[in-house]
């Protein structure tokens, strides 16, 4: 009875390293919770102090440079603390956080956030401003189920939710910058939450 106890503790052990090996396990719910954070204020700040609201397909705004940079602002403050909060957290266990599992997740996410980057800009010199907040979720959401082959499945739901977010506000483009704060903050925040009670508390 020993002998068999032993034999499926040894399985479950290769079972685990096989799948740390495979598999991208550094990720932090305190990073997702920060991005959502972020992208709460951003959405705040774009909507009541730079007064940018894209009700339709074709929108103007004397503001939008300073919208875009507020976005690009977002964005790297999300990467630095993700990147932050990652790091931290394989330390503690022990890990390199650059290893060949993440630069297969990375690589994953790379093509459609490459894809949609440029699209957006091409969107952004003709005027069609009323989809951006439409593609970023899409494009954000196809990453994210790109990436979920390589790490917690919670991130693939995660994009599925972005996708469907995504289409929405293609539909209702009057909503978009509030669908863009419901994905990029809500969920996110809702996502990192799980993940601290579920796999760091």
């Amino acid at each position: 009875m020993k002998e068999e106890q032993d034999y499926i503790k040894d399985i479950a052990e290769i079972r685990s390293m096989m799948e740390r090996s495979s598999k991208f396990l550094s990720l932090s719910g305190w990073a997702g919770i920060m991005a959502g954070l972020y992208a709460l204020a951003g959405a705040y700040i774009a909507h009541n102090l730079l007064e940018f609201n894209p009700d339709e397909l074709f929108y103007a705004s004397p503001n939008l440079a300073n919208v875009v940079w507020l976005a690009i602002g977002i964005l790297v403050l999300a990467l630095v603390t993700a990147i932050y909060f990652s790091k931290r957290k394989a330390d503690g266990n022990g890990e390199n956080i650059w290893n060949a599992t993440s630069r297969r997740l990375l690589s994953s996410m790379a093509i459609p956030l490459a894809a949609g980057g440029v699209l957006i800009l091409v969107l952004l010199a003709k005027g069609l401003i009323g989809l951006l907040a439409s593609l970023m979720l899409l494009f954000y959401g196809l990453a994210l189920v790109n990436a979920g082959r390589y790490t917690i499945p919670e991130v693939r739901i995660m994009g599925f939710v972005q996708i469907a977010l995504g289409l929405v506000s293609a539909w209702f483009v009057e909503y978009g910058l509030l669908l863009w704060a419901v994905g990029f903050g809500a969920v996110h925040m809702m996502y990192g939450i799980y993940m601290y009670f579920s796999y760091e508390r």
